[in-house]
């Protein structure tokens, strides 16, 4: 059976890249990406949908219109977008799954991906190589809303059978689309800045550790997770997933590499020092790496080349 993909938030940051991705794997035509906005330059090249994950019809529509075979869930209120606007965060990001894992039931879809965040541990969660299970008590509404989505996914599985993956994404790094809003894109600003200005001001602190990830390794264990044999997931809540953690002025030395004239700075008292305080420092992936063999391939030094080249172009 030829697969049908549809992915819901595909202007976003993830969703351009998972999209490409996708379509060079299974036809461009076998993608249908879809937004609640035009669709972005970098995904014309296929079918596109206007979808609107707080109505309930026109997301019925468009899945007895493609009925499609995997359901990719991207749109979502991030963490400090979420923090200024709490109730929407809230909405947006629970009853759009809810929405979405229904319509799966109901129509049948072999399997529906949903990312989940490092948002859903909390201050006393353990902060270094946080383990897949420990105490999670998320301090922000994007954190609890991601918290209650894992549950959720797994309640569906257990009583509609429904396959439904998910991945803690760390903060994701890259160039070809804007960050979308959350506590980790100072690590995309401070490319921006040290080509255009050599200088950047950064609303984390020098020694604020966080796990990162280049983006092409985030697409690659979406991709790797959806294409593992069911009987391999062993966790249906969602697997940690582990990056390469580092702090600004870390990231900042490496830039200096290619860049020497380039100086960093640090804001006092931004309300995005707080969430990412809350936040693990390091993460264990182990269950990944032994469910479904997932292996990191972009370090600092090579993430900080890859962003820094492209981006000049």
């Amino acid at each position: 059976m030829s697969e049908k993909i549809l992915v819901i938030g595909a202007n976003g940051q993830i969703g351009t890249e998972l999209v490409l991705a996708l379509r060079d794997i299974y036809g461009a035509e076998q993608v249908i990406a879809s937004d609640i906005n035009n669709a972005a330059e970098a995904i014309k090249n296929g079918p596109f949908e206007f979808v609107n994950v707080l109505d309930k019809d026109n997301l019925r529509n468009v899945f007895e219109k493609h009925k499609p075979t995997q359901v990719y869930l991207l749109a979502a209120v991030l963490s400090a977008v979420g923090e200024q606007k709490p109730k929407l965060a809230w909405d947006l990001n629970m009853n759009g799954l809810l929405s979405i894992l229904d319509l799966a039931v109901e129509f049948k879809t072999a399997k529906v991906f949903w990312p989940s965040s490092i948002a859903v541990f909390g201050p006393h969660s353990p902060q270094h190589n946080t383990p897949q299970y420990c105490i999670m008590d998320p301090n922000t509404v994007y954190g609890f809303s991601k918290l209650a989505g894992e549950r959720w996914c797994e309640y569906y599985h257990a009583k509609h059978g429904l396959d439904v993956r998910s991945i803690r994404y760390p903060g994701l790094i890259s160039w070809k689309a804007a960050p979308g809003g959350g506590t980790t894109d100072y690590a995309i600003h401070i490319f921006h800045e040290a080509l255009k200005t050599k200088t950047y001001t950064s609303f984390l602190s020098a020694n604020t550790a966080l796990p990162m990830m280049y983006m092409d390794d985030a697409i690659r264990a979406t991709i790797s997770l959806m294409d593992a044999p069911a009987e391999q997931i062993s966790i249906r809540s969602s697997y940690n997933l582990a990056g390469i953690s580092f702090n600004p002025e870390q990231l900042a030395s490496e830039i200096k590499k290619h860049i020497p004239e380039f100086t960093i700075s640090y804001a006092d008292n931004d309300p995005r020092q707080a969430i990412a305080d809350s936040w693990p420092k390091s993460i264990d992936d182990s269950q990944a790496q032994q469910d479904w063999g997932w292996k990191l391939e972009f370090g600092i030094e090579k993430m900080t080349e890859e962003m820094l080249t492209n981006l000049s172009k």
